[in-house]
């Protein structure tokens, strides 16, 4: 079960996608760091992440965790931002057929799950095709 709190602490990051960029490399981490693994500088400041990007790599979930039980089977996949950022995520609004590598997505900030009927609601983002 995830820990609200901590979720809550990341919503800078998850709503707005905000990285940190390192001062003196220009090294972009996400989700932020305190030191840049890099250059091992210590002054990052905010950026904000590209919004598209291309498809790396996919697979087909067909078997999930209780919480996507009723999105199975679901494709997530990891895609290179325009801005060079890595970042892995589910891919929606379109037939796992049509997938494939190279193509072109957008990031959307979507619903993940819900934690039970009265539970916690779980916003991030997932990969649109673009």
């Amino acid at each position: 079960m995830p820990n609200p709190s901590k979720y809550w602490r990341e919503i800078p990051q998850r709503y707005r996608l905000e990285a940190g960029k390192c001062t003196k490399c220009g090294f972009i981490a996400f989700p932020p760091r305190l030191v840049c693994p890099q250059c091992g500088n210590r002054k990052f400041e905010k950026t904000k992440l590209a919004d598209s990007g291309t498809i790396l790599t996919f697979t087909i979930i067909r078997v999930p965790p209780h919480q996507f039980e009723d999105q199975a089977p679901y494709a997530v996949g990891i895609a290179e931002l325009d801005d060079g950022v890595r970042l892995t995520a589910q891919i929606v609004d379109c037939d796992s057929g049509v997938l494939k590598i190279g193509m072109r997505v957008r990031i959307e900030f979507r619903k993940i799950y819900e934690e039970g009927a009265a539970g916690v609601i779980y916003y991030g983002y997932k990969f649109v095709p673009a």
